[in-house]
């Protein structure tokens, strides 16, 4: 029968397709790992591996047993993790991660409430694109995160749950040049646009309107709203935004939103994306519910 650490030695060199490098991560000696590969093919009568000078690649049946070993070895992980939380009797830790928008909108309600309500669990949060945050997902080193998702992947891994739309529009100081009034795309274009990534949808809405050119190169593009947020206040840089995050500096008359009529209503979806086939620790599942509940507020109350 073969045991966890023998599938976890194959993984391992179909990972690293060398057997010098996946013996050093698994911390054994070269020929040891090599005898290990070698019991397994022998225990099932299968060569499970290509073996060529300075390249090993999985045969199809190593493939197979890869794409299983993976699966399982995952499923042992999350057991190991709900089995310790058990039998604490704990919440646990919790890390998660947040794209651009949700950190400037949810994420300061979301961890202050757990800060305040639970202030022995640890959090480490990871503020990225989608793109960043997806790879620490697969690698498991957060649980879930919360992001734009339209650009994300189809992979039945994942498994994504939609939180809220968050209307999107340009905004610029309010003595910007552009006055009030109604303004056609090509004025907006010389000033510069600021903005986070932008997803594949709105710019295919903005080619249609032929502005592509423009967009495909932003004057600035960054994953810190905050940062666009203060270009658009000190500079005539015009900031693509959501009307959610720049809410307080429109109501104290810093920024206001440009008229562009010609510009069809954009919105930035939002989801929670997580493993399909990870439990969800406890203290994860707290956070989901509460990311849940404030942009069912923040829709709410029409912000």
């Amino acid at each position: 029968m073969i045991n966890l650490n023998q599938y976890r030695h194959v993984l391992t060199l179909a990972e690293e397709r060398h057997f010098a490098r996946a013996a050093e991560r698994v911390h054994l000696s070269q020929p040891a790992f090599s005898r290990s590969i070698q019991a397994i093919e022998a225990q099932l009568g299968l060569r499970l591996f290509e073996r060529q000078p300075g390249d090993v690649r999985p045969t199809p049946a190593g493939a197979f047993l890869v794409e299983r070993a993976r699966r399982l070895l995952f499923e042992a992980r999350c057991l190991e993790r709900d089995l310790a939380l058990y039998l604490d009797h704990q919440l646990g830790d919790v890390a998660f991660g947040m794209g651009p928008m949700p950190n400037v909108t949810l994420g300061p309600k979301v961890v202050a409430e757990v800060r305040q309500a639970y202030p022995q669990i640890r959090m480490r949060l990871e503020i990225s694109n989608w793109a960043l945050l997806l790879e620490r997902l697969q690698l498991e080193e957060i649980e879930f995160f919360v992001a734009e998702v339209r650009d994300l992947p189809q992979d039945a891994a994942l498994q994504v749950e939609p939180l809220m739309r968050q209307a999107g529009r340009f905004y610029v100081r309010a003595d910007h040049p552009l006055g009030p009034g109604e303004h056609r795309l090509a004025e907006v274009w010389p000033y510069g646009v600021g903005t986070t990534r932008l997803p594949a949808a709105l710019k295919a809405v903005l080619g249609r309107l032929g502005s592509e050119d423009a967009l495909a190169q932003p004057a600035l593009e960054c994953d810190d709203p905050r940062l666009l947020h203060q270009i658009g206040l000190s500079t005539d840089t015009v900031i693509a935004t959501t009307e959610l995050a720049v809410a307080d500096l429109v109501q104290q008359g810093l920024l206001r939103a440009l008229h562009l009529p010609e510009l069809p209503v954009v919105h930035a979806e939002m989801g929670i994306v997580c493993l399909r086939h990870r439990t969800p620790s406890p203290m994860a599942l707290k956070v989901i519910e509460l990311f849940q509940r404030f942009a069912l507020g923040a829709q709410d109350s029409g912000a």
